[in-house]
This record gives structure tokens, sequence and C-alpha cells, in this order.
């Protein structure tokens, strides 16, 4: 018997089971939607660096295919080139053929966590920053020792011996001592207001998503948020027991744990009577609003997390869609806007935050360079693989250097510390610019304030 070709008959190798489990392996269909084509390649800041396949969504989507026929296994290779993925979603935006990597990655991630033991200094590493992160308490407590730090960093002492002790430490523990933010103990344990009225007649009602690093250092963008709101017109609400929303440990592949606390979320923030639950934060965002996917097949939660989703906007998609009303002040200069990965690729707002930055008089908004490409925060990354994440850091600095800036805003905390550390380069105290959120531009507008360092 032959082929109609007419070449003799072969039988191609049976591909063993998938080395995923049965719980959400990734889709074959969402596999089979990418040709291959490498639009993504440019945009991929991995492949950016090393140039290797495997470190490309496709090659990546390559492997993921193997492993879902049997034919590789999720340690050794699989597991290295998932864990060197930034997660910025780049790839999604500049596809031709919609593939949903999000999605793919979505999956993939858990089922490592789930079937690949790690080495042990590896786990310790990454319990510990999920021990401490998504819980305020613990960092309002953590903030202590570091105002303390802080404080001896900037003496004599601290500038002749620190460099020389930081030198000796492990690459994961330095990178984490670099990112350390700016810390006031007043504002590490201040609280907002349960209830900000709006400012004339109330156009909306909105609850506000406070965060959990967002709130402990950066809890001036929380009040600048709560006053931009509340000046354009809405009551804002701000739930005092509302608690961490999961998105870190989503994207770093803790499914059990972020479910538990999108679920958490949801029971909170669906008793009150809002129009809108509000973010300020790209990560938090992004994983807000895909909760009606992480939780479909969830009988009790599927609707409920589906109606929470569809309500849940970020800050700047409230802001755009209401008229300007309060007038605003002129703030000149240059500023440079940077899209945080989870707010422009995930969430695909990009118009709308410069939107509200050119409603401010005489303010000239300005693109960086390669904006597509990640700034190498991504969520934990920047302390899990440090001298990758240095690399994109030091380039995104670069690019950011090459506008000449007055002011640089971003929407969220992770990009504020990673370009912050690399344009301060050697001196982690001083930031040669401002380093903002967008929100707190458009306060100081509003109130006709100096415009804030940090």
């Amino acid at each position: 018997m032959t082929t109609p070709a007419g070449s003799p008959e072969t039988k191609l190798p049976q591909a063993g089971p998938s080395a995923f489990d049965a719980h959400h392996p990734p889709q074959r269909e969402l596999l089979d939607d990418c040709v291959h084509c490498g639009f993504c390649l440019p945009t991929c800041p991995t492949y950016q660096l090393w140039g290797e396949e495997m470190d490309s969504p496709r090659g990546r989507i390559y492997l993921m295919d193997l492993a879902a026929k049997g034919e590789i296994s999720l340690e050794g290779p699989f597991q290295q080139h998932i864990d060197a993925c930034l997660g910025c979603m780049a790839c999604v935006t500049a596809c031709p053929s919609g593939v949903q990597y999000d999605k793919l990655l979505e999956s993939v991630r858990p089922q490592i966590e789930r079937n690949v033991p790690r080495e042990k200094s590896d786990k310790l590493f990454r319990d510990a920053i999920f021990t401490l992160f998504p819980y305020k308490r613990r960092l309002r407590a953590a903030a202590v020792p570091g105002a303390l730090y802080q404080k001896v960093r900037n003496t004599r002492f601290g500038r002749r011996v620190l460099p020389r002790l930081l030198s000796t430490l492990p690459a994961r523990l330095a990178a984490t001592e670099s990112l350390l933010p700016p810390v006031q103990l007043k504002e590490a344990f201040a609280r907002l207001p349960v209830h900000t009225p709006a400012v004339g007649e109330r156009r909306a009602r909105v609850a506000l998503l406070s965060g959990c690093v967002q709130d402990v250092f950066f809890h001036r963008v929380n009040e600048a948020t709560v006053r931009v709101l509340a000046a354009e017109g809405c009551d804002v609400l701000v739930p005092r027991d509302q608690q961490c929303c999961g998105a870190l440990e989503l994207h770093a592949g803790r499914e059990p744990s972020a479910l538990a606390r999108a679920r958490k979320t949801i029971a909170r923030f669906e008793t009150l009577d809002v129009d809108t639950i509000v973010t300020n934060v790209a990560g938090c965002g992004s994983s807000m609003k895909d909760y009606g996917h992480l939780l479909a097949d969830d009988p009790e939660w599927g609707e409920r997390a589906a109606a929470f989703s569809a309500r849940v906007r970020d800050v700047h998609e409230v802001l755009a869609d209401l008229e300007p009303r309060a007038p605003r002040h002129a703030i000149p200069g240059r500023v440079a806007y940077h899209d945080a990965c989870h707010l422009g690729h995930a969430q695909n707002v990009r118009a709308q935050p410069r939107a509200v930055l050119r409603s401010i008089p005489d303010l000239q908004l300005v693109d960086l360079p390669e904006a597509e490409l990640c700034c190498g925060s991504a969520g934990i990354y920047n302390m899990v693989a440090p001298e990758a994440a240095a690399e994109l850091g030091a380039r995104k600095a670069a690019n950011v250097r090459s506008v000449s800036p007055d002011i640089i805003v971003t929407a969220n905390p992770g990009c504020l510390l990673q370009i912050g550390k690399h344009l301060s380069g050697d001196e982690p105290d001083r930031a040669a610019v401002p380093l903002l959120h967008p929100v707190q531009l458009l306060d100081a507008s509003i109130r006709g304030t100096a415009v804030p360092h940090t």
C-alpha cells in the first residue's frame, strides 16, 4: 500500500500522554492559532535580549505544543523558557492572527507550579515574596525597618559601608534591595477616607481598589486618585476591609491562592452600590478584568465574577469618559509617558491616559522609543530574574533619557521603581526628574500645586 504521492507508507511515532495535568491545560485551538509568522519577535523582550527562538512567543508556544503531545516534559528547558517570559503581552498586541498568548501562559504557569519541583533556594525566595507582598499589615510592619535602613543608607557610614556589604549579596537579594521604594512611615500607615463625596453635582459613584504595595508605599497616588475622581464629580468609596486582588500570585502561576483572593475581592465589592470599580494599578486591573474568564467554570462564582469584571475600569478610562469639569492649571514641560504592559497590552488602555494628560494646559506629551518593550519589572520578574530585568531596565532608561523629559509618568508601581532604579544608577536616593503616576500630575494641575517629586 502506498500513500497518494506514491511513496511507501510510513507510520508516525505515537505521542505519549500529555505532560500537562487535566486541570486547565493549554487549549488545543489556542495552540493551533499560532502560524509562527514572527511578527511577535521584535516586541518580545527576551527574544530581543538573547535572540533565542525558544525565548520568543512562538517558540514558547511550540514548546507548549510539544508538551501537550507528550513529546517533552515540563521540567528542564520547558520550565526555564516559560520562567524567562515576562508575561508582558506585547506579543498579543503585535500578533496579526489574534493568538491569545495571555491565555496560554495563564494556563501553563500553574501547571509548572503544580507539577515541577523548584530548587530549594528558588522556592524559598518565591515563598518569601508571597509571604509579604499580598498582605498590607505585613508590608506596613516591614516599612518600619525599611525606613530605618534608608536613613542609615543616607549617612556617611551607610554610603561607605553598605555598598561593600551589598556586593556580597546573592543577585536576587541585591536586586530586591535596590528596588526598595522610598519609605514614609506617616504615609505607610495612613488610611483613605471610606467615603469622599463628589465636588459639585454627582456624575458617578465608584469604588476604588486601594491595593497592597500601592496603598503602603504609593499612598500619595491613592490620595491623588480619590481627589481627582471627586473633583470630576464622582462619589468615591474605599472599603476599609478590602484585601489583595491576587494579581501578583496570578501572574506567577500561584492559581489556588490567586483565585481565593479573587473570590474575596468579588464578595467585598459586589455589595457596594457603585457604577464602577476603579483601579489605578495596571497589574491589578488586568487581573480583575479577567476574573470572569478565570472563574468561568466555577458554578458558584462564574456569573458573579463576570458581573464584577464588567464593572472594573482603569482610572484613566473613567476620567477620559467624563468631560473635564474641574479647572486645570498649566504645567509647562515635556512629559514622557511609559505604557505599563498590563495597561497597554493586557487591557488595551493606551489612548485614555494620553487624553487625560493632554487635558493639562501647556503640557507637552512625548512618547518613548521602543514603547512596546517592557521595562523589566513584570510583577516579581525583576526580583527572580535580576540580570535580564537589569538589561531591560537599562534599555528603558536610555530610551527615557533620549527624549529629555522634565517629568516621567507611568501607571504601575513596579514600573515606577524599575525605571527610577535605572535612571538613578548608583545613587538610589537621587531622582533626576519626577517619576509619577499620571493622576498625580492631574491632581497637581487641578489643585494648582507644585508637581510632586515622587
